[in-house]
């Protein structure tokens, strides 16, 4: 048993590159599986089930795309146009201060930031880049777009032949351990659809938080940073670091430096404070008893190990391990070794 598992676990961490788009297409197959088996119920095929649903999916990611691309070119190209200004103004009004305050001697200079900051995207617009970036290394580009275009493929098979698939697991499996494994794993799906949907629930819920908070204050491009903060907040740091990026160099743009900083650090904290007090713990951590922390520690690290298909897996393995330690507490408090004084 250990060294099948050891096995797996040495075949995922060699093959982990090429099995993510195949674990992202599960992962929205688990997602939108639901909704694909009630249009068959009401009398559709499931080929154009499964059909509907990658359409969906691609619809969705498609539409965020085209509501985020133009929000960050714009804002970058304005960050080009006015980084001598706000250099300026740092090396004029804020340099001599910190020279008195700390001791420390800055001096920034415009083009250095240029070169560093938006490495060199200037006044090209993104198409331009990417053409450049095609020219340069076509095989990296025709690699991630066929990547790109297997998650969808995949989708469609798993959504189709999903229940063909998990009939012939079920009819894999030994029948003296038949009704236990159904069991165990029925318990995970519990526990997994638990946490996707207080997960979704978290990120509608800050998604929307960010939208009213940052258009109550003024900024610019409310809805594609709080869209972009709310969807990316289930992956640890990233959604709140690139809001909170995106935010400052709007804030920064349109209200100068100080009052960037204050608008920023009061949503954005405030934002924290929400999600990890208050939302996090009442809507998936007291659903399936796994605290955050071991959340964040699973997908920290499954990724390190595998990458981004680590965590892709990470949530799924962390309620197989959760489900396994509750099963081995109810038989322990249930022993002998326990219970005889």
């Amino acid at each position: 048993m250990l060294a099948g598992a050891g096995a797996i676990l040495v075949f995922f961490y060699f093959l982990a590159p090429i099995l993510a788009p195949f674990a992202l297409a599960a992962v929205l197959a688990y997602l939108l599986a639901p909704w694909a088996a009630w249009l068959h119920k009401q009398g559709l095929p499931r080929v154009l089930c499964a059909a509907a649903m990658v359409l969906l999916a691609c619809a969705l990611v498609l539409g965020l795309v085209l509501i985020l691309i133009p929000v960050l070119e714009r804002e970058v190209l304005a960050l080009d146009a006015q980084l001598p200004a706000m250099v300026a103004q740092v090396n004029d009004r804020w340099a001599p201060r910190l020279e008195q305050w700390l001791g420390i001697s800055v001096r920034l200079d415009a083009a250095s930031l240029r070169a560093l900051a938006l490495q060199q995207v200037g006044q090209q617009d993104v198409i331009s880049a990417l053409l450049a970036r095609f020219g340069n290394g076509g095989l990296a580009v025709l690699e991630a777009a066929a990547t790109a275009l297997l998650i969808p493929v995949a989708l469609f098979y798993l959504l189709l032949d999903g229940p063909e698939f998990a009939r012939l697991i079920e009819q894999g499996i030994p029948r003296r351990w038949h009704a236990q494994v159904l069991q165990f794993l029925g318990e995970i799906d519990a526990v997994l659809a638990q946490f996707l949907r207080g997960q979704l629930t978290v990120m509608l819920l800050l998604a929307l938080y960010y939208w009213v908070a940052l258009s109550i204050a003024g900024l610019d491009s409310a809805l594609p940073i709080a869209l972009l903060t709310g969807l990316l907040i289930f992956i640890p740091y990233l959604g709140f670091t690139l809001g909170l990026t995106l935010a400052a160099i709007v804030a920064l743009l349109q209200f100068g430096l100080w009052h960037a900083v204050v608008l920023v650090a009061l949503v954005y904290g405030c934002g924290q404070v929400l999600e990890g007090f208050i939302l996090t713990p009442r809507l998936v951590g007291q659903r399936i008893g796994l605290h955050p922390l071991a959340v964040i520690f699973a997908l920290l690290a499954f990724g390190h190990v595998f990458g981004f298909f680590g965590v892709l897996v990470a949530l799924p393995a962390s309620a197989m391990l959760l489900v396994a330690l509750r099963r081995i507490r109810r038989r322990y408090l249930a022993s002998d070794f326990y219970q005889q004084p």
